[in-house]
């Protein structure tokens, strides 16, 4: 599964690998990372009570455990950051139906630099694979970046671009709007122990009216989508990092016109 969803990847971000190639000096330093990191982590996530009131009936949520492997490496030309999840892997099937009930999602996105500016173009492709419904879907979004890092050591790196979905399992694929998002990160020290708050955000509008009655259960969803989650982490030694994550979206993961909730309790390793 996993080798198959990163090839699923790999055509869809290669013309983000082009432009960077494109983009590399002509000395072999430019291959010289200024910044890497990599973990691996197990995962909780335990939606609210509310919304799982809330989507009994409407794309139902239930709580489960994830692995994740995560990375990311920085040259002076741009960057680059991944992951992939795979949901359930201790669980191939649900009581109720013998359905498999393993899930897996997978992000890639890459900043390429314009020069010495704070701008850059920005590449995002998302891929969600659900196997007990045969569920397939990636998103793909091109468009431009900006970085800055605030003289408080908060660094905030927002993006806006055009968005194109291909679904394995609707009849629509193809444009469907834009989406507007960000990363920010700030690390501080208190009672003598590192900690850091990060936030990852994503705001699709003007999304196509076919995919909004499609893709969800009791659609059509409004064209507005929030999709994010707010997170603070310990950093007790430099191998482990520890955490609580609050998860939240409204008219995302196939649920129309319901706001969702979830705390995410995380153990990393971080091995690089």
């Amino acid at each position: 599964m996993l080798n198959a969803s990163l090839r699923r990847l790999a055509p869809a971000f290669s013309g983000g690998a082009l432009l960077a190639v494109n983009a590399l000096p002509a000395n072999a330093a430019g291959l010289d990372p200024l910044w890497s990191f990599a973990n691996v982590s197990v995962n909780y996530l335990d939606w609210s009570d509310g919304t799982e009131q809330r989507t009994e009936t409407n794309a139902a949520k239930g709580d489960f455990f994830y692995l994740e492997l995560e990375g990311g490496v920085g040259f002076d030309w741009g960057e680059f950051y991944g992951f992939y999840d795979f949901e359930n892997p201790h669980n191939d099937q649900l009581e109720e139906d013998g359905r498999d009930n393993r899930r897996s999602a997978a992000k890639v996105t890459s900043h390429i630099y314009l020069g010495d500016t704070p701008f850059s173009l920005y590449f995002h492709v998302y891929d969600f694979r659900d196997y007990g419904y045969d569920s397939e879907e990636q998103d793909r979004v091109v468009g431009f970046g900006y970085r800055h890092t605030f003289d408080n050591g908060l660094w905030f790196k927002p993006f806006v671009g055009k968005a194109w979905v291909e679904s394995q399992s609707s009849a629509y694929s193809g444009e469907n709007g834009y989406m507007l998002g960000w990363v920010l990160g700030y690390d501080f020290q208190a009672h003598g122990e590192d900690f850091s708050i990060t936030n990852w955000h994503e705001q699709t509008f003007d999304r196509d009216d076919a995919y909004l009655e499609e893709n969800y259960v009791n659609g059509p969803a409004g064209s507005l989508g929030t999709n994010g989650a707010v997170a603070l982490w310990w950093h007790p030694v430099e191998a482990i990092t520890t955490g609580v994550q609050y998860r939240y979206s409204n008219n995302k993961l196939g649920t129309a016109d319901h706001y969702q909730n979830a705390i995410i309790y995380t153990l990393k390793y971080n091995f690089l």
